[in-house]
């Protein structure tokens, strides 16, 4: 009975402390999404690192790697509708995304395998699709790191802003 008596504020002590620790993280938990309309939802769970001074693409998240698009566990993708993303067809379903960023272009991974801690990259069997993405210049450069959506026609824009950089796909429902 003592043991169960000391167990159970010390089992109660390390899940505050979790939770503390979970809520005091540099990049802090985020999501977005987007309303298809017809009950049709896209939602995205990422966590959003800080520029803090540091040079960001080519540097930090380096040009021509797998980058798991955010920090700590790989950004989830959840579509309780088939879409269509950039030309690629993807159904109702939980996923993770990564991206590989280059100056001039973006690669958009879909990935089936969900759960990751993001990096390394080792996930390439497990991939749906890879997509094309838009790059383009923001105005004005963006501290922490942002997944949005756009409302657009029959569907969304996904936009992925960070420094100064916009990387862009099409999401539509099928």
């Amino acid at each position: 009975m003592r043991k169960v008596f000391f167990l159970v504020p010390a089992v109660l002590l390390a899940f505050t402390i979790a939770a503390a620790a979970q809520g005091s993280r540099p990049s802090p938990a985020a999501s977005a999404s987007c309303d298809l309309g017809g009950g049709k939802t896209i939602k995205t769970d990422y966590s959003s690192p800080r520029m803090k001074g540091r040079k960001i693409y080519g540097d930090l998240v380096p040009y021509g790697k797998v980058w798991r698009t955010g920090a700590n566990e790989a950004t989830a993708f959840v579509t309780s509708a088939d879409v269509k993303v950039g030309d690629k067809d993807v159904p109702a379903g939980s996923y993770t995304l990564f991206t590989i960023p280059n100056a001039d272009k973006w690669t958009l991974i879909i990935n089936k395998k969900t759960g990751e801690w993001g990096i390394p990259y080792k996930y390439e069997g497990d991939e749906l699709a890879r997509v094309d993405m838009k790059v383009s210049k923001l105005p004005s450069a963006v501290e922490n790191f942002t997944i949005s959506y756009e409302k657009s026609g029959s569907g969304c824009t996904l936009n992925i802003d960070w420094d100064n950089t916009r990387a862009s796909v099409d999401i539509s429902a099928k």
